[in-house]
């Protein structure tokens, strides 16, 4: 199983971000992935020098999830949103707050993911509360460190083979 692809960004509008990304495995994986604690502690850990140290996941309309990331000199980065939609294995959608907010307020994540012969493609798209707050947070380090997730995703998903 091959790595899957590179990271494409684009701007669909004023205020949206969108993110798509090939993966060598089925859907079914990579929607278990994204959702399934157990298998975030395996990939979603950010850049090096960062694990993710706290996982919770209330996977239904309604439910909350809670990321908390720790660097090795003990700084931690909290995450917290709300799940609106669930469609298993096909979309996700839900609301996204950093505890330090950095992305202008409450933003709203939509991941479709669709296959094609054992080949996902996974397209996530962020709307942003203003413009002001898409353009900051693409003048950060936003696209290199889903890159860098992303690879840590695929290699997890590598990993699996046929087994999830």
């Amino acid at each position: 199983m091959t790595n899957g692809g590179t990271l494409t960004v684009t701007t669909p509008s004023d205020r949206e971000v969108q993110v798509t990304r090939m993966f060598n495995a089925p859907r079914r994986q990579v929607f278990k992935a994204l959702t399934m604690p157990d298998l975030l502690m395996r990939w979603m850990h950010g850049p090096n020098g960062w694990t993710l140290a706290v996982c919770e996941v209330d996977l239904r309309v309604g439910g909350v999830f809670r990321y908390v990331w720790r660097k090795t000199n003990g700084r931690e980065m909290g995450l917290r949103g709300v799940f609106r939609e669930i469609e298993p294995p096909v979309r996700i959608v839900h609301t996204e707050l950093f505890d330090e907010d950095w992305t202008g307020g409450e933003t709203v994540v939509t991941t479709i993911l669709t296959e094609h012969e054992a080949t996902t493609t996974l397209e996530v798209t962020v709307l942003y509360a203003s413009k002001a707050a898409r353009d900051g947070a693409l003048q950060t380090n936003f696209a290199t460190g889903m890159e860098v997730g992303y690879n840590m995703l695929a290699e997890m998903l590598a990993s699996l083979g046929d087994a999830q």
